[in-house]
């Protein structure tokens, strides 16, 4: 943990983005008056819909008074976008939490908008090891918690096109159909063929007693911890490895219903290269940081590697 010089404490050369859309299930309060109170010279710019947030970056950076800093409020999905603008201008990232998760700021002890502009009015940041992921040629994008495939970007696009049933309602309809449909898929790396339910691949080492590693545990990191679910169980047993919280596992273990240790493969390292093939009829797709990220139908390449120190981020120190 780095303490910088204090940066104007009035936030003048912070851009802050606030993506409306994040989180909608969860009630916060309006942070308006927070940034208007404790950041008064900072740029605070609502995300219209449709809009892109690296459209409203690049044009902050191409104009007279480029901000020094990039903030964000939202969710895991909008700061893991500005985590990869502030890499590619080369600027630290105020992330504040928005969303209804909050993997990342949470890893790092942000728990709130308040303690994400205490840490920046200390100059108190960190570096923090990321993933880039690289699905075929495309440019690669930055990861901050995980990317996965398998039954769990299907269960996340099933979602998707239940929105109109409400976040409650709509994820109990598409996890009843990702059941339905679910089947295994074809992964190739470094030779080995193998039918997996999912492969998540986590930022950091991560809880060995999880499959899904959706929250990173560690700040500076250089690895990736990779979690292949070996399709030798059932689609109930796939769907219960997406278990996030270690109650629910606890109690699907006790259930019988948990995939068997000897069905879950875990790898530490620093690069993964996979060739992804679903079944006929299955989408080709993969999630990072709860983003949906669709292929051409037949299958794709995915590459992660591991950065460490890639990414400067406010953050408190740590507790004593």
């Amino acid at each position: 943990m780095d303490s910088a010089s204090s940066p104007p404490s009035t936030g003048r050369g912070v851009l802050i983005v606030r993506n409306a859309a994040s989180g909608t299930a969860v009630l916060r309060a309006d942070p308006a008056g927070t940034f208007a109170e404790r950041l008064p010279e900072a740029v605070v710019h609502e995300l219209a819909d449709g809009e892109d947030l690296a459209d409203v970056v690049d044009a902050a950076m191409e104009s007279d008074a480029a901000p020094d800093v990039l903030g964000i409020y939202g969710g895991d999905g909008s700061v893991s976008r500005m985590a990869h603008l502030a890499r590619r201008h080369g600027r630290p990232l105020l992330a504040m939490p928005g969303g209804t998760f909050n993997h990342f700021v949470r890893a790092l002890g942000v728990d709130s908008v308040e303690a994400a502009i205490d840490a920046y009015q200390a100059g108190s940041t960190v570096a923090v090891g990321v993933a880039e992921a690289t699905a075929d040629d495309d440019e690669p994008v930055t990861v901050l918690n995980v990317v996965s495939v398998g039954a769990y970007p299907e269960l996340i696009g099933e979602r998707e096109r239940r929105t109109s049933l409400g976040k409650w309602i709509g994820g109990v309809v598409a996890t009843a159909a990702a059941l339905r449909r679910a089947e295994p898929l074809t992964i190739v790396s470094e030779g080995r063929r193998a039918r997996v339910w999912s492969v998540f691949v986590s930022v950091g080492r991560n809880d060995p007693e999880r499959v899904a590693t959706m929250q990173r545990q560690e700040a500076e990191t250089g690895v990736l911890d990779v979690r292949v679910h070996h399709a030798r169980g059932s689609k109930v047993r796939a769907l219960a490895s997406l278990a996030f919280g270690k109650r629910t596992a606890a109690v699907l273990r006790a259930v019988r219903l948990f995939p068997r240790d000897e069905d879950v493969e875990r790898l530490v390292v620093r690069e993964l290269d996979l060739r992804v093939r679903p079944e006929a009829g299955h989408p080709s797709v993969f999630v990072h940081d709860g983003e949906l990220e669709e292929r051409a139908a037949g299958g794709f390449r995915l590459r992660c590697v591991a950065l460490p120190g890639a990414l400067t981020v406010f953050a408190p120190p740590p507790a004593a």
